[in-house]
């Protein structure tokens, strides 16, 4: 059984999203096409893909069916985060009955069954960090409510058993440009974590901003799939 991870899918399949993305760059060319590729030559049924946010473009459920539908065909179970354009994020508990192979992660953990031992997964949207250019009181007080809610993500796994065994996933970058500690990145040293994935950075200059790498015993690695060029990154 393997671990995935790829981010910003940014699909847009329903007719009432008008979103093409071959604007951004040659990497977004047929980017849904590339993704399918990999991900079907690749992932089994038993499998399980992280999802790290920007899924899809739509702007209610009802628009991002269409994008989820097409997730849910693909081999593997799901683990989803919310991004800063999941705006038709709503109402987890009616999410999570929606299909079986895909699981909204929102304050609380997943469980990969393993023949070696269970992972959990946690994770948040998460948000700017302190020292961002131009970060605000009204940033801060979204980066805080965001420590919390990962911090209920990884407190729930801890309560379930789970110590070396946890890989974590934020949408937004773990740190500032400099890559100067923050409040996710003790978070994820307090609770064990061992590999956090996360997307939003999109662009060569752009890519150069993410931490990569490890950092006090914790591996970071950047998932956009502009970056991954539609390839899923093996995480366990």
């Amino acid at each position: 059984m393997a671990i995935y991870a790829i981010s910003d899918l940014h699909l847009g399949f329903d007719v009432r999203v008008e979103k093409p993305m071959d604007i951004y760059g040659d990497r977004w060319i047929n980017h849904v096409e590339k993704i399918k590729k990999d991900w079907t030559e690749r992932v089994r049924d038993e499998d399980t893909v992280i999802i790290a946010g920007d899924i899809s473009w739509a702007l209610k459920l009802e628009e991002a069916r269409a994008d989820l539908e097409w997730i849910n065909a693909l081999p593997g179970k799901k683990v989803l985060i919310k991004g800063n354009h999941e705006l038709w994020w709503n109402g987890i508990k009616k999410m999570n009955m929606m299909y079986d192979s895909i699981y909204f992660l929102q304050n609380t953990f997943y469980e990969v069954e393993e023949e070696t031992g269970n992972t959990a997964i946690c994770g948040s949207r998460g948000w700017l960090c302190p020292g961002t250019d131009g970060f605000s009181e009204d940033d801060r007080k979204i980066y805080e409510r965001e420590l919390l809610r990962l911090e209920l993500s990884l407190s729930a796994a801890k309560a379930a058993g789970f110590k070396d065994n946890i890989i974590a996933a934020l949408h937004f970058p773990p740190t500032n440009e400099n890559h100067n500690i923050s409040g996710f990145t003790e978070l994820f040293e307090k609770y064990g974590v061992k590999q956090v994935v996360y997307g939003h950075l999109h662009g060569k200059e752009i890519w150069k901003r993410g931490l990569q790498g490890i950092l006090n015993g914790v591996r970071y690695s950047l998932a956009a799939q502009d970056y991954t060029d539609g390839k899923l990154i093996h995480l366990k």
